[in-house]
Formats: C-alpha cells, structure tokens, sequence
C-alpha cells in the first residue's frame, strides 16, 4: 500500500453519510486544523465499499461514501480464478471510487481487497489491471488483520456495561469470529482481542454451493450443519463464561436482518446502525425470511434482487453461530472495516486518540 496514492456516483440505497462522533459547544463536532482527508476502500468478495472522512476533535465526520454490489467472488469456489464478468464490474465501482477520492482531495488512504484476492489464482492480475485502469494499488490483508480492523470499527457499539462480545464479520467468501474482552469497570479502556478464527465460508460461497434462490428448510438446515463444522472448534475452546456478553454481527446479512425486523419501507441506516434484537426477534425474522419466495425477498427494498439469493445463506452462518454461543441479544453494526481503517490510520498520526 502507498498511502501517498492520489486518487462520483451518488450515495447507494445502503449508504448515508455517519453523523459526526462527538459534538461541541455548538452541537457540532469541529475538525482538526490541518488534519487532511482520509480515505477507506473495502474491496470484498461481494462488495465494494468507500469510505471518505474527516477527523473531528472527537473521532471523525464522513464526508463522501459508496457502496456497490459487484460480486467479485461470484464462481471463484468452482473455479479459482476472478471471471471477465467480475472484474469489469469491479473496476467500474473502483472507477468511481477513484473518482470521488480526488474530487475530496483525500491524501491518506488505504485501499484493501479480501477473500476473493486471497482466493483467486488471478489475484496478482487482476489487482494491476485495476492499478493500470483505475490508479487503485489494492493492498491483500491477512484475516487476522480483517478481524482486528472489524474490532476497531465495531467497539463503540459494545455494551459499556458488559464483559465483551462475540463479534462475528459475515462476508462474501469468509466469515470472521472475534471474542472480545472488556473490563466495565474501566470505560475508557480499549477492548481486547481475547480470540479470533476465519472460515472460508460467506454468502457467495455457501450459496453457490447449497443454493441460494430456491432455499428449503432441508437446505438451510444443511448450510446451518456444514458451517456448525468450522465454528464448533472455536466454540469449544472460547465459547465458556458468556455471562455479560452479547453478539455483535457486522455485515450485509445482520443489516439486512435488521431493516426487515423493524419493516421499514427501505433501509435507513441510521435506523439500522447500533439496534439490538433479542433472541426471539432474530429467530422470528429468519423464519420469516425463510417462509418468503425468491421473488418476495427481491421485492422487499430492504433485501433488493442484489442480496434476494444471498441473504438465507447469510442466515445460516449466522444460526450456527447463534447455536455456538447462545447469547440473548444481538446488537447491530453498519459500520465495519472502513471505520477501522479511518480510526486506525488517524491513530498512527496522532489526530485521534488510542482511546476512540
């Protein structure tokens, strides 16, 4: 990564801009003199995600942001390599993405890739086609550095009064699983890291290999069992003493969730960023996701024909970790990666403290 790589589209229906973290005498947050402009690119399996910000006295205020499905992944567990299709898809969101980071004049950046990257028998390929097309010089990371950028950007959302959480990040062709530790004692002490796993399982995957337009209760149950096999290990050895804690799921699948739950009209995220679901409440709108036709799921415009096909396999993980660590409360993040990076770039250059 060269985080000196200078690099429009409006807002997508699942993105708008974060309201600023802190605010001043005058309900505003102020930024920080002479602080710059940050730029966050999150190149998934099925996403593309922008995020451009800058940082306030008290975390940061986004100014531009973008989020497209391109489905990267699509056909890399049948083949091992990124299809024709997949990539002129890609670079025409990292088209746009470009664009908008010059138009901000963003100077700090970091422009990742994930799974499909990793994956891909292609990956070097593709990633200088896109610095020859685009500028974007995509920097692979590892999936211990996923889970720990997903941390960084989800913790604000931590119960304060809690002992941590079980954090879990569901992705096109992986999925994280992150235990978290928090003294409540110490409110402004910074959440560890107590364990983390990745399994080579998200909703690309699972789908094209189970189905995921036409799914039964039979097939749901069989995604539910083959991605019980990669979680029980983690379970086994981390999922005692959960007294205090609480799930924490950040993705397209927990969002998605969530919009149907409180029956909005269409997504809003920031209805959506931060709701808790109880038990009782996820099972009911899994059921109910369950009981919709293909067609139903696409015309819900918190689900749309982008996400109709993969949001039961997104279900599935997310019950075999709900059986894993029978938590009663689910708390709800539209936020992820990108803010990890943001928050983590403004740390290393002294604009934002160790503790937001």
């Amino acid at each position: 990564m060269n985080d000196d790589t200078r690099l429009r589209d409006g807002l997508s229906s699942r993105e708008s801009p974060i309201a600023p973290v802190a605010a001043g005498d005058d309900g505003e947050a102020r930024l920080v003199p002479g602080s710059g402009v940050y730029a966050a690119l999150d190149l998934g399996t099925n996403n593309c995600r922008l995020l451009i910000a800058c940082p306030t006295d008290d975390g940061f205020r986004v100014v531009d942001s973008f989020s497209r499905i391109i489905r990267l992944g699509e056909g890399i567990s049948a083949t091992g390599y990124i299809s024709e299709a997949a990539i002129e898809r890609a670079v025409a969101a990292l088209s746009i993405c470009r664009d908008k980071i010059k138009s901000r004049n963003a100077t700090r950046l970091r422009l990742i890739a994930t799974e499909a990257c990793r994956a891909a028998s292609n990956a070097d390929g593709f990633r200088d086609r896109v610095a020859a097309e685009t500028g974007i010089n995509l920097e692979v990371i590892d999936r211990e550095t996923e889970a720990a950028l997903a941390v960084i950007g989800c913790s604000p959302l931590l119960d304060p009064k809690g002992r941590g959480a079980i954090l879990f990040d569901i992705g096109g062709g992986s999925s994280e699983l992150v235990r978290i530790a928090r003294d409540p004692a110490e409110q402004d002490a910074t959440p560890r890291i107590k364990a983390w796993m990745s399994i080579p399982l998200g909703v690309v995957t699972l789908a094209e290999r189970f189905g995921g337009r036409d799914v039964t209760p039979e097939s749901y149950a069989r995604m539910v069992q083959e991605v019980a096999k990669h979680v029980a290990p983690f379970a086994a050895e981390h999922g005692d003493d959960l007294g205090d804690m609480h799930l924490l799921g950040t993705s397209g699948t927990v969002t998605t969730l969530a919009g149907v739950h409180l029956n909005l009209a269409r997504y809003d995220r920031r209805r959506i960023d931060g709701v808790w679901m109880n038990n009782a409440e996820v099972t009911a709108t899994i059921a109910r996701l369950l009981g919709m036709t293909y067609q139903e799921r696409a015309a819900n415009h918190c689900i749309s024909v982008e996400r109709a096909d993969l949001v039961l396999a997104g279900c599935a993980i997310l019950d075999a970790i709900r059986n894993a660590f029978p938590l009663p409360r689910l708390r709800v993040a539209d936020r992820g990666l990108r803010e990890g990076m943001l928050v983590e770039m403004m740390r290393e250059d002294g604009v934002l403290s160790a503790s937001r």
